[in-house]
């Protein structure tokens, strides 16, 4: 897993902080591949007070260097959004100085809310598409004119560089990036765990088909879903689905419609499709082979299904 080192700063905005600690927090200890997160807090002092004036303790200086694969999140802070000279600026110069000094092209910068202003004076985002909080675009495009600021997206990935809008965007980011370091699955149960949408604006990458009809808070479906995921080969009638739900076949085919948007059956054939797609493309199995491996009865109803378009939310939560 590769590092991922957090600034802390005076005046860090604390939700742009802690949430995304937590959901890699999380991560870590959900993920199926076993990985193990290491975080570390660095700043400028050892002690700060937050947004809110609880004090952060416990604050490694800023290292002479990082590790090649490091993940850097910079989150917000009103320290960063000062323009003049004032202590709160002298902060801002610091981080900016100790940004031009570490950074490598190997590590990926990740910035919440005000965090894109730093990393733009530190000459990082020159060149990239990159997104902040709404009522600083147009500052960041006005004293950056080489970055592509876009105003309306909750977060942009673009290459090493990761940005979000404000506060609670950067949860969404780090849920994105959960999904490209552990896998979609682990992304779906963090979001999950702490009670948020896995939500993405229709000019964001494609949702993984793993979390399509995933985007809900209804434990029962989830653990239905769950279910289907990690043995789509269990021949999976409605009521072997609603047995393991805990639910009436009636009751689970109610709330499958209700939250996920489409039928048991409809998500079953879908789980069996993707998974047939990736073995497909990722083993040299004859097809006979794939179809059983994946819960279809033959070849010939696994090309049928695969033929299908994917299965459209009907009234989705």
């Amino acid at each position: 897993m590769r590092p991922i080192v957090f600034v802390v700063f005076p005046h860090v905005m604390i939700l742009d902080l802690a949430g995304a600690a937590e959901a890699f927090r999380i991560a870590g200890r959900l993920s199926t591949a076993g990985g193990a997160v290491t975080m570390r807090f660095v700043g400028p002092e050892a002690v700060v007070a937050s947004s809110v004036g609880l004090q952060l303790a416990g604050i490694e200086p800023l290292p002479a260097s990082l590790p090649d694969d490091a993940i850097v999140v910079l989150p917000g802070g009103r320290s960063l959004e000062a323009g003049e000279e004032t202590p709160a600026r002298a902060v801002t110069l610091t981080l900016v100085r100790w940004l031009r000094a570490v950074i490598r092209p190997t590590h990926l910068i990740c910035t919440i809310c005000s965090g894109a202003l730093v990393a733009a004076e530190a000459g990082l985002l020159a060149g990239h598409r990159c997104t902040t909080h709404h009522t600083l675009c147009e500052q960041l495009a006005r004293a950056h004119p080489d970055v592509k600021v876009e105003s309306d997206r909750l977060f942009v990935c673009d290459g090493a560089v990761m940005s979000s809008a404000g506060i609670t965007a950067g949860i969404d980011l780090s849920l994105y990036l959960i999904s490209e370091l552990f896998g979609p699955m682990t992304a779906a149960l963090v979001a999950r765990e702490m009670v948020v949408y896995l939500r993405r604006t229709p000019a964001d990458p494609q949702i993984s088909p793993w979390l399509q009809h995933r985007n809900h808070l209804h434990a029962l479906v989830h653990r239905a879903q769950e279910a289907i995921v990690r043995d789509p080969s269990r021949p999976w009638s409605v009521e072997e689905v609603a047995r393991v739900a805990h639910a009436s076949p009636r009751h689970l085919t109610r709330l499958f419609r209700e939250h996920a948007g489409v039928s048991v059956h409809s998500y079953v054939q879908h789980i069996r499709s993707i998974a047939a797609r990736e073995r497909i493309a990722t083993t040299a199995w004859k097809r006979e082979r794939v179809a059983e491996s994946v819960g279809f009865s033959s070849a010939r109803q696994m090309r049928r299904v695969l033929a299908r378009p994917s299965p459209t939310p009907t009234n989705p939560s």
